[in-house]
């Protein structure tokens, strides 16, 4: 009988709103590191917002890459565990190897329109039924055991499917 291997993506926003400590520290750091690394594809001073700098400044789109280097240390206190998604006992179950960071949307000059998003790829999960509205998952194992842990979580907003492999 074949298995679903899926991962799951988790798109956490961040932005002037978020109340959560973790989520400020990373606007706070990612701002900082916008402004300074903006000063590069911005050198006269002609674009205050992120989105003028990617239409009018060739290889602005790196600083996607070169913000995120603000918030790796937090990613690292994570412990490799998606914060946010829960499981139906109220657990964080998820576990990450992979994150792309993105600037939603930035201005050098407003701190309230930044806005950022994280996307979490979770390590492989065996899906093995939907149950209502719920996925009933297990960790990705090459070895066969004869008791498997699961977890049953709702997908909520922001979490999607993002790859689906059979194996036998």
């Amino acid at each position: 009988m074949s298995k679903k291997v899926i991962t799951l993506c988790y798109r956490k926003i961040i932005d002037a709103g978020n109340t959560n400590p973790w989520d400020k520290f990373v606007y706070e750091d990612s701002f900082a590191e916008f402004k300074m690394q903006a000063q590069f594809y911005n050198q006269e001073q002609r674009f205050s917002t992120f989105a003028e700098m990617l239409v009018n400044v060739p290889e602005a789109d790196k600083l996607h890459f070169l913000v995120s280097a603000a918030i790796t240390g937090y990613l690292r206190q994570l412990n490799g565990i998606i914060p946010d998604v829960l499981d139906n006992l109220g657990r964080r179950f998820l576990t990450f190897e992979n994150f792309k960071f993105e600037i939603i949307n930035s201005d050098i000059n407003d701190h309230e329109k930044h806005k950022v998003a994280i996307n979490f790829f979770s390590k492989p999960l065996i899906w093995h039924d939907t149950i209502d509205n719920m996925l009933l998952v297990s960790q990705f194992k090459e070895t066969d055991e004869d008791e498997i842990f699961t977890n049953l979580f709702q997908l909520q907003q922001f979490v999607s499917i993002h790859s689906i492999k059979d194996i036998d």
